[in-house]
């Protein structure tokens, strides 16, 4: 009598989906809500004073450098996605290849986050400073702001760098890290509307 010889086959890696949303996620979601109404207040500003300038942008002496917002931007922007494969992975119970796409997302962030310094250093030492012109305070707050909350962003991805140590998980990881996804993906999204008023604006 012959036997069937069966041979293992690997089986894919499913995601992990649960049946309701987790209480973290909610939290988050909401927390983010009360965020997109601050930044709704800096865009309500910057189009109230923009309405009344005679000239847009009053640059006042100084230069807005395209190329390199641009593509600092687009590393920002590019950090979104990058993080989510992370996310898409954590799910799968591919650990290594999760935290691999948290430092690809970080050293995005933080590339953007020198850029930002940088630009304040170049136009603060030539005399470029809040108080300059509308355009200009305007331009220190809301990049301010922002860089702020990207740094938030990366500290709080070291803190989930710090949680996934070790080879085994807890339950509880896949939810912090998708929470911290969904703050990262509405940073990268304020900075579009951000960058599109500091940088595309033109008045007429």
């Amino acid at each position: 009598m012959t036997q069937a010889l069966t041979v293992d086959q690997p089986v894919p890696a499913k995601r992990h989906v649960p049946d309701r949303p987790p209480l973290l996620a909610v939290g988050v979601m909401i927390w983010l809500g009360s965020e997109l109404m601050f930044f709704s207040s800096l865009f309500a500003a910057f189009f109230t004073i923009r309405a009344h300038a005679q000239h847009w942008p009053p640059l006042a002496g100084g230069k807005l450098d395209y190329v390199q917002a641009g593509i600092f931007s687009v590393v920002l922007i590019a950090s979104s996605p990058t993080f989510q494969l992370g996310v898409w992975d954590i799910e799968k119970g591919d650990r290594r290849k999760a935290r691999i796409w948290i430092w690809v997302s970080f050293v995005m962030g933080l590339a953007f986050i020198g850029n930002t310094l940088y630009e304040w250093h170049d136009f603060l030492s030539k005399g470029i400073a809040p108080h300059t012109s509308s355009y200009w305070s305007l331009f220190f707050i809301m990049t301010g702001i922002h860089g702020l909350h990207v740094t938030l962003g990366l500290i709080a991805m070291l803190f989930l760098l710090g949680r996934m140590k070790g080879a085994a998980g807890d339950p509880g990881e896949v939810n912090v890290f998708q929470a911290v996804g969904y703050y990262w993906h509405f940073v990268d999204f304020m900075w579009l509307g951000i960058a599109g008023c500091l940088f595309l604006l033109k008045a007429t």
